[in-house]
């Protein structure tokens, strides 16, 4: 499985969020900052910190925290970590650990509203996303942003269109990995997003025509709306900006 940026180079995934989002009129100085599936490792969130946001919740419904990697933080970023009794922690002041099911009430009221959501490469291993994306949204400010990259290539065969070639069945009984690919695609997202968001913009940074056309004969017909340009986009950008409050 391909990891996330956030856990294979987070400064990298923290400078792209920065980059990306001031493009776009938005500065997370001062702001709260939820990153969704941020791996085990503290350095995105302490970066992200470093860069200006008053606040940051690392959320993941299953993680291995990387020791290792967090202690290689410490003497730096003293002001945002702590180690206690040989284990590595983030100041409470500075970086809150959510660790669970984010539709879980439970879980929602732990924190207060954020003004920015963060994700790379997680969405496309969500089994439920509408149900994350309005849980996602609830936890958003008014004029909060979401800026989610979303990898749309299979990430268990060697072919970026492999897994779309099998039915349901097979898929979900046999193939699908254990990090859970929905297989969604373009229309899939931006029809999700629609629902939890009064405006999305949906950037493609990357499609693969060629390699579309070669598997196109074998995709299953509800992977396809006929036209080749929309089927073969295999990862996008979304920035998603005043979240619209939703019923679970």
């Amino acid at each position: 499985m391909r990891p996330g940026l956030e856990s294979t180079d987070p400064v990298a995934a923290a400078n792209r969020y920065v980059q990306v989002l001031s493009a776009h009129g938005v500065s997370i100085e001062g702001k709260r900052v939820l990153v969704f599936g941020y791996g085990g490792r503290f350095a995105v969130g302490v970066q992200l910190l470093e860069q200006g946001a008053a606040h940051v919740v690392l959320c993941d419904h299953y993680v291995l925290l990387d020791q290792e990697r967090n202690e290689e933080l410490l003497p730096r970023y003293v002001d945002y970590l702590v180690k206690e009794d040989g284990v590595m922690k983030p100041r409470a002041e500075c970086i809150t650990l959510l660790h669970g099911d984010i539709r879980d009430g439970k879980i929602q009221r732990r924190i207060s509203q954020v003004d920015c959501v963060l994700s790379t490469s997680v969405y496309e291993h969500l089994d439920d996303v509408p149900g994350i994306t309005r849980a996602l949204a609830n936890l958003t400010a008014p004029r909060g942003v979401h800026l989610h990259f979303i990898d749309l290539r299979d990430h268990y065969f060697k072919y970026p269109f492999e897994m779309l070639t099998y039915s349901n069945y097979v898929w979900k009984n046999l193939l699908n990995p254990t990090s859970n690919l929905n297989r969604f695609r373009l229309p899939d997202y931006k029809r999700i997003l629609d629902e939890s968001f009064r405006s999305v913009e949906i950037e493609v940074l990357e499609r693969l025509e060629d390699e579309f056309q070669a598997a196109s004969a074998r995709i299953r017909p509800e992977f396809k709306t006929g036209d080749a340009t929309i089927d073969s986009v295999t990862l996008i950008q979304v920035l998603a900006r005043e979240p619209l409050r939703q019923s679970k």
